[in-house]
């Protein structure tokens, strides 16, 4: 369920995206600009999220979860943690970490880690995407401004020039005060909605990049399932 579930946060050259890109908005493309040269300007981004899937052909609706990114666009590495409960009882569910070459999903319940190829097709969507998601293969369109809790954001919506992608567009929600990205929602052609919220200002982060791979000792007692 989690970036489809990680099928979601490439996004982000064929004569057929050369030609969309004059249908692109040039006033979505100034704001997309800013922010991914914000972003590109970091080692590797940092950020608390929040997660709410909608999914009328399952009858499941506003299903949330809260989590942590750290995201490598430059090298298409990520750590996603994914959390249960709230407050004091907040613990870890799952962990989803990629090399860029290795994927490796821990679930708390089964106490298991799997192993698998990074998926790096043009099918595909990954955390460390989500911040410069619309560079190849989008059409981009401004489509207003929007307040919430008494903030105003930059709306924006991509669509994917390749109509084979299981998702049909992504909506961007960009603060206009802080030129940040405040949400990304997935639009699916199943018909459910993935929306990720940025709950917290992405920083820089600077630490370890062995983050961004899987360490035994760090899940004790797990069994290692290898499916590549």
């Amino acid at each position: 369920m989690i970036f489809k579930r990680i099928a979601v946060f490439t996004i982000l050259f064929s004569v057929v995206i050369s030609a969309a890109k004059a249908q692109n908005d040039p006033k979505a493309k100034a704001i997309l600009d800013g922010v991914s040269k914000k972003y590109k300007s970091f080692s590797a981004i940092k950020s608390d999220f929040s997660y709410v899937l909608d999914n009328p052909q399952e009858n499941i609706k506003s299903y949330k979860q809260s989590g942590m990114i750290l995201a490598s666009p430059k090298t298409n590495k990520f750590h996603l943690t994914i959390y249960s409960g709230s407050g004091a009882t907040k613990s870890v569910e799952q962990e989803i970490i990629s090399d860029g070459k290795t994927q490796w999903t821990y679930e708390k319940k089964d106490n298991e880690v799997q192993i698998n190829d990074a998926d790096n097709s043009s099918q595909s969507l990954n955390p460390a995407q989500v911040f410069t998601i619309y560079e190849k293969g989008y059409k981009y369109l401004f489509t207003g401004e929007v307040r919430q809790q008494g903030q105003v954001y930059q709306q924006i919506d991509l669509t994917p020039v390749d109509s084979k992608k299981p998702f049909f567009k992504v909506r961007l929600l960009i603060s206009k005060a802080q030129n940040r990205i405040y949400s990304a929602s997935i639009y699916d052609k199943n018909g459910s909605r993935y929306t990720y919220i940025l709950s917290s200002p992405a920083t820089n982060y600077t630490g370890s990049d062995s983050v961004f791979g899987f360490n035994k000792k760090n899940y004790p007692g797990a069994e290692v399932v290898d499916l590549r």
